[in-house]
């Protein structure tokens, strides 16, 4: 019972000298990371007014309809997308746009996919001689186009390679100065490519990539391959999903490109100059995170060459995604997000508190070190040290009130106040209820569903520090809210 009694003392003892030392730092650390986040919501509210402000001038029709409109190549890797994919086809096709073509990648799927989009789209075999400026992992089968010179479609059908070969393989094929790429299963509104392409054509020396917003359109109407009516999702899980999205778009998104230090644009929904993907060589095959990994390269090549150029994002809607209804999907996205966020941050370490790199070395980048990486560590060493801590009796109960004061209650203020200005700026929401599930999801996400994100986060590092194989996995979706022609409920 002595040694028992001695070693309760020296544990006790031992983790009060602990958590002397932890208490304070850890404290700072989420007043900090969530002041931060006020900030660069406050910083998204001012990019929202000016957008607002030329948006009362906004000539959408005359520039869809002007032979002076960027020309764009959409690119969309395609794999097993039978169910789906002539109808994501031709919402493209469709989009408004004066010069616009679309290259599908059909990635080795192993059902119709292909065939479906010959039938579909009447398409005829292309023998033309392809020059691969990019070297490709897999080998293409066959090209497909339209016989129609209206139909601007391209279909290639290539070994099954990945999303980021795939990509490569339609750069070679692309003939327009700009390109975007886009999700086959995800949702484009009608002037998506007018608005994104927008910054090309106001800056075209300048701008090299832009990037749109990316909403959960789960629980929204579709139809016609159109978001039309837009409602909060019905369930719990991919409610909170919504709420995140839209704060995650504030904070890493509208912010850094006020600050002119955007580092990512979504791989759902991104624009870049052709030239300058080309110059780089590509999409970097052996990056789980592509999209963040082609961004930091290209400011990192810019840089080099020491021109001026400026990556920005545009602050409408533009995407709609289907996010995760289960938690398991959910935990395999998370684990692969923060891995390939680990292995960008460490390819690029170099670019850490650089001042060659200006605002992206000396600010963004080590924010992403310190307040997106480190973040689900020390959100889980929290959950530890205070409730233990506690038990023990080597923390202050005051202290504990103002953890979660600092950690939880300041941040559910920040997503209130990222979903006021998002709000007030585009009333995407016309139902009460709508507000009030988002309300309540932005109170609900603290209780068990960012813990679990945390966890999950970790993990995923942990095994890109193992160097544990990475996938990409399936995600078993439920499908959008399609509703009937002749039916819309608006």
């Amino acid at each position: 019972m002595d040694f028992l009694s001695n070693f309760y003392v020296a544990l006790q003892a031992g983790f009060a000298q602990f958590v002397a030392a932890t208490a304070l730092p850890l404290l700072l650390y989420f007043l900090l990371i969530n002041s931060s986040y006020l900030g660069l919501v406050l910083l998204a509210g001012i990019k929202f007014v000016k957008h607002l402000r030329r948006a009362s001038f906004s000539l959408d029709r005359t520039v869809a309809a002007s032979p002076l409109t960027p020309s764009v190549s959409v690119i969309m890797s395609a794999f097993n997308e039978e169910a789906v994919i002539v109808s994501s086809v031709r919402s493209v096709l469709d989009l408004r746009h004066p010069h616009h073509e679309l290259i599908v990648v059909n990635d080795g799927s192993t059902d119709a996919t292909l065939q479906a989009l010959i039938d579909g789209f009447g398409l005829v075999n292309d023998t033309r001689p392809i020059a691969l400026t990019i070297p490709l992992l897999g080998s293409i089968r066959g090209v497909w186009t339209s016989p129609h010179a209206n139909l601007r479609l391209t279909v290639v059908d290539s070994d099954n390679s990945g999303k980021t070969d795939s990509i490569n393989c339609a750069l070679n094929i692309a003939r327009n100065d700009l390109i975007a790429i886009v999700d086959a299963d995800s949702i484009l509104d009608p002037d998506a490519l007018i608005k994104v392409s927008q910054p090309f054509a106001d800056d075209p020396d300048r701008v090299i990539a832009s990037g749109g917003v990316v909403r959960v359109a789960n629980g929204s109407q579709v139809l016609n391959g159109r978001v039309v009516n837009v409602r909060m999702p019905s369930r719990l899980l991919p409610q909170i999903q919504a709420v995140e999205y839209l704060r995650a778009f504030l904070l890493g998104r509208a912010g850094w490109s006020q600050l002119e230090a955007l580092i990512l644009i979504s791989g759902a929904f991104g624009m870049f100059r052709r030239d300058v993907v080309m110059a780089i060589g590509g999409m970097d095959t052996s990056s789980i995170g592509e999209d963040f990994e082609l961004v930091m390269r290209m400011h990192e090549w810019m840089r080099k060459q020491t021109n001026k150029y400026r990556v920005v994002f545009v602050v409408e809607p533009v995407s709609w995604t289907e996010v995760p209804e289960t938690f398991s999907a959910l935990a395999r996205q998370r684990r692969r997000w923060h891995r390939g966020l680990w292995e960008v941050l460490w390819k690029y370490k170099r670019m850490s508190f650089n001042p060659r790199y200006g605002v992206v070395g000396m600010l963004a980048v080590p924010y992403y070190w310190f307040f997106e990486l480190l973040a689900p560590v020390l959100e889980i060493a929290g959950l530890i040290i205070v409730p233990l801590g506690l038990v023990l009796g080597v923390i202050d109960p005051v202290y504990v009130v103002f953890f979660i004061l600092i950690a939880y209650v300041y941040a559910v203020i920040v997503t209130l106040a990222a979903m006021v200005i998002e709000e007030a700026s585009f009333h995407r929401y016309d139902h009460w209820s709508d507000l009030w599930k988002a309300l309540f999801s932005a109170v609900a996400e603290n209780f068990g569903y960012r813990q679990l994100t945390a966890i999950w986060r970790v993990q995923g590092w942990w095994q890109a520090i193992r160097g544990r194989e990475a996938s990409w996995g399936e995600m078993n979706r439920s499908g959008f809210n399609v509703q009937p022609a002749g039916k819309q409920s608006l």
